[in-house]
């Protein structure tokens, strides 16, 4: 029994985790925001005080089925905790208490408020309550939001930068404010009469929001406003352009570090050393497929070649006879090395993922790693022959 239970547990913690790529792990997050959508539908539906009986009690209903969803997937989570990786090294109970602690863990609790609130005999009633169950709940949709990790590290990354613009922007909405109170508190005392107002002022302005509740009149006052306007689309177009650059460097460096994975996997990179792959990654294209699709057919153009990092594809030949070929395995090179249409159809057989390398990227790698260019041809040249005796096999027959 305890040799079984780990195993279940690691199952368990697989298919909850959000960025598992299985079957499985693609139909919970589907139930699980199907669940959510349906939770928070029944909360907004219910903040309609005229909805007449029986939808507020049958909408109630659905929010504390909800709700105990919600409080199950906690429990499992809090169990399957001892699995995460970064608490490998910890107790089992040190580890369920570090993911309640964690952001993950407090979105979790925060979710399951109402189900603690129905057990100390809470009633839904009003809008009010809906509201708050509104808020407690959309949390949850940023769990399923990888983007957000990324957001995190582009902001601490360029933290320098994006502080300073902040620090400009401040500088500015004080000047202007300071500038407009000054010119227009006479004409407009209400509005522009002390500094909180006129920085309101400045705010709308320097967002480009421009409500239009408030507006100079003194051309004074309207000369601060121009400039406040051309300086806020300055100061939006300087965080843009931090934050843009940021999210494409970290996109490269995810991208790398995820080819580099899928490549380490490939045999024939693998033996070629360190410095050598860091080379081949910066060529190579991370593509995915799900079964039973056909990736290149027979005529193409044989512009590049593809590896298997993971999966099984099936190469459907002329002759009509087919191989499969599984991890490590690569396909395409006949055609790359000889520069002429696909002689065969490849299909995958399961979900596959695979390295696309082009046959630009190809012949420059060759010229630096001979290496890999003569395991390629070798493999090419064995593939031909085998090739020339199935034919030569059909047509005795």
């Amino acid at each position: 029994m305890t040799d079984e239970a780990p195993t279940l547990r690691k199952q368990v913690y697989t298919v909850l985790r959000y960025s598992d790529p299985s079957l499985a792990g693609r139909h919970w997050r589907a139930v699980h925001l199907l669940v959510l959508g349906i939770g928070l539908m029944a909360v907004i539906l219910l903040s309609m005080d005229e909805l007449s009986p029986p939808y507020p009690t049958i909408l109630r209903q659905v929010i504390w089925v909800v709700t105990v969803i919600f409080l199950l997937e906690y429990l499992v989570r809090l169990w399957a905790a001892p699995e995460t990786p970064r608490f490998a090294h910890h107790s089992s109970l040190r580890a369920r208490l570090n993911w309640a602690l964690s952001v993950e863990g407090l979105i979790g609790v925060l979710a399951i408020v109402p189900a603690i609130m129905l057990a100390g005999g809470y009633v839904i009633t009003g809008a009010d309550t809906a509201s708050v169950f509104c808020i407690l709940w959309i949390m949850k949709f940023g769990v399923h939001a990888p983007a957000f990790s990324t957001l995190a590290r582009v902001i601490s990354n360029e933290r320098a930068p994006i502080a300073s613009i902040l620090i400009l922007f401040v500088i500015v909405l004080m000047l202007a404010a300071t500038a407009a109170h000054m010119l227009e508190r006479v004409s407009q005392p209400q509005q522009f009469g002390s500094l909180p107002n006129a920085m309101w002022w400045a705010v709308v302005t320097l967002t480009t929001t421009g409500y239009g509740d408030v507006v100079p009149v003194t051309a004074g006052g309207r000369i601060i406003g121009s400039l406040l306007m051309i300086a806020g689309i300055t100061v939006l177009a300087l965080m843009t352009g931090v934050l843009a650059t940021g999210f494409a460097q970290e996109e490269r460096r995810r991208e790398y570090l995820r080819v580099w994975d899928q490549v380490a996997r490939v045999p024939i990179f693998a033996a070629l050393g360190i410095v050598t792959l860091s080379e081949i990654v910066g060529k190579l294209r991370t593509r995915y497929y799900p079964a039973r699709v056909t990736i290149v057919r027979r005529g193409d153009p044989g512009d590049s070649m593809f590896f298997i990092s993971s999966g099984e594809v099936e190469v459907r030949l002329p002759t009509g006879s087919s191989v499969r070929l599984t991890d490590g395995a690569f396909f395409g090179e006949m055609a790359l090395l000889e520069r002429q249409p696909r002689s065969a159809s490849v299909a995958t057989t399961k979900p596959t993922t695979l390295l696309v390398l082009y046959a630009s990227d190809f012949y420059e790698i060759a010229s630096h790693i001979p290496a890999l260019a003569e395991a390629v041809e070798i493999e090419a040249r064995r593939r031909r022959e085998e090739n020339l005796g199935r034919q030569a096999a059909e047509t005795k027959r």
